[in-house]
């Protein structure tokens, strides 16, 4: 897995000499591809491992007692979601661009999470402040999404069963800023530098692709991903995109 330090190096090569940006992005090509198909290749067969061990499960409902039955089902469904994350996070980079309206796709978003956290029955108190104004947007609206609905689940988790989260937008000038803020237990400060990496996760069950991901498709925006955080106070999630 290519990490961010390797395509910074190999984006200075590129711009210093022709014929290497053209091997590069041939291999990076390449590379995109192989990592796509072997993804591709292992979620199809462990899906339908899943599916049969479903199947088992319903039509012989003893097997839940067996040892180690929940932990192998738990294992399965972790190994397809890292999968799932896997093949979105090499693909994070390529855009299918639109005109749209940020205002509207962060309204939709913000409802959508209210609604998950009353279907749950959850305490944590949601509030939204998307400024009006913020006109048309080129980008990928579906990947924008992930990110903002990434910043929401991981605020969602920091709070626990209590606490708050906020989501506000506002365009200055021709700049969209938006915040993801909670006030839940914060990132240790020994763990901030790292939570932007490939596969680092501090989270039980984590695949630590979520928030690498954010950070790619935002900066493939042109924009920007800032984190603020501390114990007394909770974590801010900054997003900064060009308009």
């Amino acid at each position: 897995m290519l990490n961010n330090i390797d395509i910074n190096q190999m984006n200075r090569l590129m711009e210093e000499n022709k014929d290497a940006k053209q091997i590069i992005t041939q291999l990076l090509e390449n590379y995109h591809t192989s990592v796509s198909m072997i993804a591709h290749e292992i979620r199809n067969p462990l899906t339908l491992v899943s599916s049969s061990l479903q199947i088992m499960e319903a039509q012989h409902p003893e097997v839940k007692n067996f040892h180690n039955w929940d932990q192998t089902m738990e294992d399965i469904r972790f190994m397809c979601d890292l999968l799932n994350e896997l093949s979105t996070f090499n693909n994070s980079s390529t855009l299918h661009h639109s005109v749209f309206s940020i205002e509207k796709l962060l309204k939709n978003i913000a409802v959508s999470f209210a609604i998950s956290l009353d279907a749950a029955d959850s305490s944590i108190r949601f509030s939204s402040k998307i400024l009006p104004g913020m006109g048309d947007f080129t980008g990928d609206k579906v990947k924008l999404e992930e990110v903002i609905l990434n910043l929401l689940q991981n605020a969602r988790d920091a709070v626990g069963s209590e606490g708050s989260i906020t989501l506000s937008a506002e365009r200055k000038n021709d700049t969209i800023i938006i915040r993801c803020q909670d006030n839940g237990c914060g990132i240790p400060a020994d763990q901030i530098d790292t939570i932007f990496d490939p596969f680092v996760t501090y989270k039980e069950n984590g695949t630590g692709l979520g928030l690498s991901s954010a950070k790619r498709i935002t900066e493939a925006h042109g924009g920007s991903i800032e984190v603020n955080s501390s114990p007394e106070s909770g974590t801010v999630f900054t997003v900064t995109l060009p308009v």
